[in-house]
């Protein structure tokens, strides 16, 4: 007879296995779709990720239903790989996403972001050149500039300077507040010509050319870094409670292995 634990286990893989078919079409739609650097990032963990949960559903679902231990034994031992590697990776992305604020400006309504006070790791993966020209295409595609362009186009200086910007719109669309540049439009400013030598290098790197602006700047990484220690939290969340759903599985995952070794047993003395 099979046992309760082996029926949990087919029904947590037969649903696994459902749930796999729409990621792996959406990453093998989003790979014929693709025309920029950021889509073809994104289309080969989504066709990853699918294949992998189609392949372990179907072993723990075989193995479960059709009490085939040697599938069942290698559905737990990966089943305990991924829980090994969930538990290190959100241990190791609470560590990296510690460090690191926006800060407030006197008479602004945005804060402004400095590429020092975030994690050493994180500072090297922007600082990278490599990395850092595929990080601008995709800022690029995605239109931050541009679309912060449009809606605050209208703004006078007293208005723009009040209002609740993003961590990219902050860092990447304008220059930083301490360069004391003189407002045109969102995406336009005129340096002060008074003499004074601005100790922030941002300032320098600053264009008004639409394809520059300050995606160059050290502000524009930190931008970068907040809302990846933003997501990463998020993500970091979803993983302990995605770690305690995958303990669950494992472990009844055992109890249908320990079934499985029992009811051969029998079978074999019979």
């Amino acid at each position: 007879m099979v046992r309760l634990s082996n029926n949990l286990v087919g029904l947590l893989n037969f649903l696994t296995f459902v749930l796999s078919i729409p990621i792996l079409v959406g990453g093998i739609w989003l790979s014929r779709q693709s025309n920029s650097e950021c889509e073809r990032f994104l289309e080969k963990p989504i066709i990853v990720l699918g294949v992998f949960l189609m392949v372990v559903s179907l072993a723990g679902l075989i193995g479960a239903c059709c009490r085939v231990s040697w599938l069942l034994w290698g559905y737990l031992l990966v089943m305990f790989l991924l829980i090994l590697l969930l538990t290190v990776f959100t241990i190791f992305a609470f560590a990296v996403t510690n460090k690191g604020a926006g800060k407030v400006v006197s008479g602004r309504g945005y804060k402004e972001y400095r590429l020092g006070d975030y994690s050493n790791w994180l500072q090297k993966r922007v600082s990278n050149t490599k990395n850092w020209n595929k990080i601008k295409s995709c800022l690029s595609d995605s239109k931050v500039c541009s679309s912060f362009a449009d809606k605050y186009v209208s703004d006078t200086v007293e208005q723009f300077y009040a209002e609740h910007l993003s961590a990219l719109q902050s860092g990447c669309c304008k220059p930083p507040s301490d360069c004391n540049f003189t407002y045109v439009k969102p995406t336009e400013w005129n340096a002060n010509a008074t003499g004074v030598q601005n100790t922030n290098s941002d300032c320098n790197t600053w264009n008004n050319d639409q394809t520059v602006l300050c995606f160059n700047c050290e502000s524009c990484k930190a931008g970068l870094l907040d809302n990846i220690k933003s997501n990463w939290k998020k993500v970091a969340i979803v993983n302990v409670i995605f770690l305690v759903f995958l303990i669950v599985v494992y472990s009844i995952g055992c109890c249908a292995f320990r079934n499985n070794r029992k009811d051969n047993a029998y079978w074999n003395r019979s």
